[in-house]
């Protein structure tokens, strides 16, 4: 949600990959083999005797039924090499019971895809993913981290306040709405104080709120610039509606082209009706600043690890754990070019719920606000878990 998880409470673009592998060594005909050393790059990855067939497993919103590796479509395609940073995070913070293959997962270093897929299938089980009724079919939809001008203080042309939590959240439940805390004295005053920066529409705004988190370019008082990000920090305790959904309703726009650059194309054509489409939405979020050391990580999902583009996933928990390497079957928005690739599950959402359901993080800026806003494609999973 700071984690992106409350970022995404409800978010209506939507209706990424760590994780921990490896295995210690076993034993052979020949005795117990040696504990597993940092394989250097262009080394053999040592080969880990095959186990007994796996047997199915049950999760509170899924089955995962065991297969071959064959049946992964795109598996030998993939730049698996990609995956291994995404693992190491999600090595941070470990499932119970993944400790040791975290542990061989550090101290090896694939040289290229090949050795990647080759560690990946020596160590792990797929699993297709499936409802409790046996679909194996689902959904998919994305997000991204926006990144958006921003004032410390208010200047003309960004009248918009993000805010800090009000000292007072925690005693009204649920809190004012967003209509009133624009138009009561009352509930003004309570923001009066917790404008941490400002910016130019109320879209960027709303948009911060829906994704839960974002990064800013923040021109101080002095002129300097700084890059930061602002991270969620709690709700006004009211539910999210979509505004995308409020639009087809009005009869503004078809299901179909309810994205987010139309909804923005919409605002701009009708600048007289936009306080009424955010005030249909009561939800407001609030944020806290917090430094961005490495612009190259995203922020933390959560399983409490920075997310990576293109490589990390939300997922229904109950259906796929935080930290489990998923094998995607898909296509991307617009061009339906395959989209398949190991990412890792290390995020969730209120709209993510489901076996086959997942939403895919495409990182920041432009290129990635353009895929996530539109991506709303046919969805298969595989999951890829330790051999017993």
């Amino acid at each position: 949600m700071s984690t992106i998880v409350a970022r995404r409470l409800g978010r209506f673009l939507a209706p990424l990959l760590v994780g921990v592998l490896a295995a210690c060594a076993v034993p052979t005909a020949e005795g117990p083999a040696p504990v597993e050393s940092r394989v250097p790059a262009g080394a053999p990855i040592p080969v880990v005797p095959a186990a007994a067939p796996a047997a199915p497993l049950v999760r509170p919103h899924a089955r995962w039924m065991p297969v071959d590796w064959a049946e992964l479509p795109g598996w030998q395609a993939d730049r698996t090499q990609e995956l291994w940073p995404a693992l190491l995070r999600g090595c941070e913070k470990p499932m119970p019971g993944w400790e040791s293959v975290c542990s061989a997962a550090r101290r090896t270093s694939p040289a290229d895809d090949a050795q990647a897929r080759t560690w990946l299938q020596q160590r792990l089980q797929p699993y297709r993913i499936e409802s409790p009724e046996g679909t194996s079919e689902g959904l998919i939809t994305g997000y991204f981290e926006p990144l958006i001008e921003a004032q410390r203080l208010p200047r003309p042309g960004f009248p918009v306040a993000l805010h800090a939590p009000p000292a007072d959240l925690a005693t009204r439940k649920p809190y004012w709405t967003r209509q009133q805390l624009e138009t009561l004295p009352a509930a003004r005053a309570s923001l009066r104080g917790r404008e941490l920066a400002y910016v130019s529409d109320p879209l960027d705004a709303l948009l911060l709120q829906v994704q839960g988190s974002g990064r800013l370019v923040v021109t101080e008082p002095d002129g300097t610039r700084r890059l930061l990000r602002v991270a969620y920090a709690g709700h006004n305790d009211l539910p999210y509606r979509s505004v995308g959904r409020w639009l087809i309703e009005q009869g503004e726009l078809k299901a179909e082209q309810a994205s987010w650059p139309a909804i923005r194309a919409w605002a701009k054509g009708n600048p007289r009706r936009i306080n009424e489409m955010l005030w249909s939405n009561p939800r407001v979020v609030f944020f806290r600043e917090e430094p961005l050391p490495d612009p190259q990580l995203g922020p933390k999902g959560a399983q409490a690890v920075p997310l990576t583009p293109g490589r990390s996933i939300a997922v229904d928990p109950q259906s796929v754990p935080y930290g489990t390497p998923v094998w995607l079957d898909t296509t991307e928005p617009l061009s339906n070019t395959p989209l398949r690739r190991a990412v890792m599950a290390q995020d969730t959402g209120s709209a993510i719920v489901g076996a086959v359901r997942a939403d895919f993080f495409w990182g920041w800026g432009e290129e990635a606000e353009a895929q996530a806003g539109r991506m709303k494609q046919p969805l298969r999973m595989w999951a890829l878990w330790p051999r017993s």
